[in-house]
């Protein structure tokens, strides 16, 4: 039975002595550190100016949806025709909407001019994390580290996740509230631009390939288990952004705006240090059933949240809410590798990456209007809610998440010719 196979998994450090690995990780993680970054430094920014939770949440919220619709056709484009012909303009319409973004907001300027200038700022956010992984892909293959190499990336992210919103809110709250959005721009760009560099480890361009390349060039959308995984996606981002919106509230009304990032970071770090562990691990149960298993408990660790009053008692469910997360996320990418052909994995990454992103911006959204009309810690509802709808889906649509046995008839969609019965 699939719960019962043993996947082999090598160590991070054999996976680091990868020939070239180093050249596109450092200028990676530099460049996709401003990921973590926007949102925190956004709703900072706008709740200072405007005294209003809801509005920076709503603000914030416009920034992630566009991402979250951009970000696949994104993929499409790097996949097809490379990710330095996507990266190079990205970089420099993503500096220039977020410094736009910044001035309207310190000039007191219209609430609709602040929407406005998020659309931009969030359609072109560089998508390296999904870039990374296709780089990944493409270097290892077949090989048994491509899941250590999973696991190294949902690492990476939560460390993202760590030390991005600690950094932002630091520049916030003691420097000036527009430091966290100018640092922000200020990396994309010098980061963006390092990583774009490192032409020779970028996937082949499959509109450069060969006819049979081009052929099996097919939406990662159509793919049934793709569309399971997106929705999974948006619970975990459901629950990265109630506690980003939540926490700040909480902070400020018991009068220590400085514990956000301290607590936010207590969660990311949750989240990383089960991400290190699920990478050392030789799993010997399939990643459909850890992320079954994985997304129960994130929905269990969520749904008490909202009763802490308590900035320790916060801090300790926080932790563990973050420990449950990164089973889920690696399983998730881990299934991407095994149910989507190699021409369209960065677009299948972006599509995950972009229903976190959704997921967070209705978050975001929905925390700050409870926060505003309810409770303090009334935003903390969301993480709970997020996570139970899409465990529900989860539990309803597993069985597509299995990948086709090899021998049998492949279905019309996933990037492969007419369905044949091969014997």
């Amino acid at each position: 039975m699939a719960s019962t196979v043993t996947e082999s998994r090598p160590g991070y450090g054999q996976l680091l002595r990868t020939p070239r690995a180093w050249t596109f990780l450092l200028p990676g993680f530099a460049a996709r550190q401003p990921f973590a970054m926007l949102t925190i430094s956004i709703v900072l920014l706008v709740q200072h100016t405007t005294g209003s939770y809801g509005i920076a949440g709503a603000v914030s919220a416009v920034t992630g949806v566009s991402m979250a619709m951009f970000a696949p056709f994104s993929g499409k484009l790097a996949d097809r025709f490379g990710q330095r012909a996507v990266l190079l303009p990205g970089v420099l319409v993503h500096s220039a909407s977020v410094l736009t973004m910044t001035v309207l907001a310190l000039s007191d300027a219209p609430l609709w001019a602040l929407f406005v200038a998020a659309v931009p700022a969030g359609a072109s956010t560089p998508q390296i994390g999904p870039m990374v992984r296709a780089r990944w892909a493409a270097k290892l293959q077949d090989s048994p580290l491509a899941g250590t190499a999973a696991a190294f990336e949902s690492v990476t992210d939560e460390l993202t996740f760590v030390l991005g919103p600690l950094f932002a809110t630091a520049l916030c709250t003691t420097i000036d509230p527009a430091a966290g959005l100018l640092t922000e721009a200020g990396l994309t760009l010098v980061g963006g631009l390092l990583f774009a560099a490192q032409k020779s480890t970028q996937p082949e361009p499959s509109a450069h390939g060969t006819e049979h390349a081009r052929v099996e060039h097919v939406s990662a959308l159509r793919i049934p288990g793709v569309r399971v995984l997106i929705v999974t996606f948006l619970g975990i981002g459901a629950v990265f952004g109630g506690m980003q919106v939540s926490l700040a509230a909480f902070t400020e009304s018991i009068g220590e705006p400085g514990l956000n990032g301290v607590l936010y970071g207590t969660f990311a770090a949750g989240n990383m240090l089960s991400g290190i562990a699920c990478g050392a691990i030789a799993w010997k149960v399939s990643p459909q059933r850890r992320l079954f298993v994985g997304y129960a408990a994130l929905t269990l660790m969520a749904s008490g949240l909202w009763a802490a009053h308590s900035a320790l008692l916060l801090a300790g469910l926080g932790l563990l809410v973050g420990i449950c997360i990164a089973p889920a996320l690696i399983s998730g990418y881990t299934l991407v590798d095994k149910l989507v052909p190699p021409t369209g994995r960065t677009e299948a990454f972006t599509w995950l990456t972009g229903a976190v992103a959704l997921g967070q911006a209705a978050a975001v959204t929905v925390a700050g209007q409870l926060e505003d009309r309810f409770w303090d810690g009334a935003g903390f509802l969301v993480p709970l809610g997020g996570t139970a709808l899409a465990f529900v889906v989860l539990i309803a649509l597993r069985s597509r998440l299995v990948p086709k046995a090899p021998g049998r008839t492949v279905a019309r969609g996933v990037g492969h010719r007419t369905p044949v019965t091969v014997d």
